[in-house]
């Protein structure tokens, strides 16, 4: 096979019928969407959050790169696989709705938001910098590593609970107006611990009029919500494509709004002379194979609709939450407002907030009714399970596990 970046991306953009995607999304026709995935039939998968599942057209493109990749090496690396990387990079910032310029691929949204967070140059000894307790693990520690990196103080609040949109903005602007010395907040799009949706733009032109910078973790967020970048109203924003876009593991995206570069420190293994948004990670080899097959991923979703996607989302997470909402020994963490969630919900039993017990919880309803689900700790309020459904699974999966919820809690 010739070398080539038209080869590469004909093979690569659309090795599917995007018509026939997109009238199955628009007719409703979710089984046949759902089709398009391999899902395991061992358990019924309702852990989709950990990472996406590649369709199966996407995955067959990997494939194709993974061979191509394997069999030209650095003959094709070297001379013609820099413009095709190029080329992913152009059509990340195209549906993205950004500038090339703003956006560099990384492995994953953790890498990104590490850069954004410990480069970041703005602080002095003395700032204070603020994070949130459904905020990820890793960037709370990169947030508490600023303290002995920088000198900062660093705060951190409890989101309330149950949240609303205004009680949230309200939480934030307490906080803001507390201490006048926060630099630096850390917004969280979509929460992997609960799915809570954070009202970031307005809660990021809050801390814009305050002189404090907003670092978002959209990891959760791109591809489970229908948005742009710009709309977030943020600078700086880490995101992954390996959960709700479907590319293969191992890739993610770093947004800096151009004119706020130079904010964010080169990479220590980069000359720190270089203005570039490339200059910010330094991920040395990577799985180019994943970063190629970026391009059909972005077609299989983008012949879906943005919009269709996220409502399909939205119907998924409804028709377990709805019937369960009101049952007493039941506790449904996020909210029902359609501004505030997603795919992704959380809940415990009532009165049942540890560790261990949820812990348990998770694990009957795997052995017992074969429901596959991930217990998640670090809220205020005590540890919870989550259920992630995704475009793969049917709505008879989540009636079985309305079925097995109360037979729990009974």
């Amino acid at each position: 096979m010739d070398i080539d970046r038209r080869t590469l991306l004909g093979a690569t953009a659309l090795p599917f019928m995007p018509g026939v995607l997109s009238t199955a999304a628009s007719a409703g026709d979710w089984a046949s969407i759902a089709g398009e995935y391999a899902v395991t039939r061992d358990v019924i998968q309702l852990e989709h959050g950990n990472w996406g599942m590649m369709p199966q057209p996407v995955l067959q493109a990997y494939r194709a790169m993974i061979e191509r990749v394997n069999r030209d090496t650095s003959y094709y690396a070297r001379r013609g696989m820099a413009g095709d990387l190029e080329a992913v990079r152009a059509q990340v910032a195209d549906a993205m709705e950004v500038a090339i310029e703003e956006i560099v691929l990384t492995r994953n949204a953790t890498e990104a938001l590490k850069a954004l967070i410990l480069q970041y140059n703005h602080l002095q000894s003395g700032d204070a910098v603020l994070y949130a307790d459904l905020d990820y693990d890793s960037m709370q520690a990169s947030m508490d590593a600023l303290a002995a990196t920088r000198g900062v103080r660093v705060s951190k609040i409890a989101l309330p609970e149950p949240a609303t949109h205004q009680n949230l903005l309200d939480a934030y602007q307490t906080a803001f107006d507390a201490d006048p010395g926060i630099r630096m907040v850390l917004l969280t799009h979509v929460s992997h611990r609960t799915g809570l949706v954070l009202p970031v733009a307005e809660i990021a032109t809050m801390a814009r009029q305050r002189g404090i910078d907003a670092i978002v973790d959209a990891a959760h967020s791109v591809g489970q919500l229908d948005f742009r970048l710009p709309d977030l109203k943020a600078d700086f924003i880490g995101m992954n494509l390996h959960k709700w876009i479907g590319a293969p593991l191992g890739v993610g995206a770093l947004y800096i709004r151009k004119e706020r570069i130079e904010a964010i420190d080169p990479d220590p293994a980069e000359s720190p002379t270089r203005t570039d948004i490339v200059a910010r990670v330094h991920t040395g080899t990577v799985d180019y194979a994943a970063q190629l097959t970026v391009p059909a991923a972005l077609a299989f979703q983008a012949a879906i609709g943005g919009p269709r996607r996220e409502a399909r989302l939205k119907q998924l997470r409804d028709h377990w939450v709805r019937p369960l909402r009101d049952t007493p020994q039941i506790q449904i963490l996020t909210p029902d407002d359609p501004g505030l969630y997603g795919a992704i919900t959380s809940f415990r039993l009532r009165g049942r907030a540890t560790h261990d017990e949820n812990v348990a919880l998770a694990r009957t309803l795997l052995e017992r009714h074969r429901i596959f689900t991930v217990h998640r700790d670090g809220l205020a309020s005590g540890s919870c399970v989550r259920v992630t459904p995704a475009l793969a699974t049917h709505e008879s999966e989540l009636d079985r596990l309305v079925e097995a919820i109360r037979e729990l809690a009974s």
